[in-house]
């Protein structure tokens, strides 16, 4: 699974609950990152490491994953 620019935004901006203690803190750590900076090299930053955190732990977190693809 790969994440969109459009799904990111989505998953920055909102606000969800995971069941991985891991994809949590990445993802509020990246709420930071972007309602600091918004630009689209943060945008692609924060695409690019939920990208790589999914590719390394997507079989661990399918419910996770499940969440992610409805957005």
């Amino acid at each position: 699974m790969s994440i969109t620019p459009e799904q990111a935004q989505k998953l920055l901006r909102g606000s969800y609950t995971f069941n991985q203690l891991g994809f949590s803190m990445l993802i509020t750590r990246l709420k930071g990152i972007y309602a600091r900076d918004s630009s689209e090299a943060a945008l692609q930053m924060c695409v690019d490491e939920i990208n790589v955190f999914l590719q390394k732990y997507s079989a661990i977190i399918t419910k996770d994953v499940a969440v992610i693809s409805q957005l």
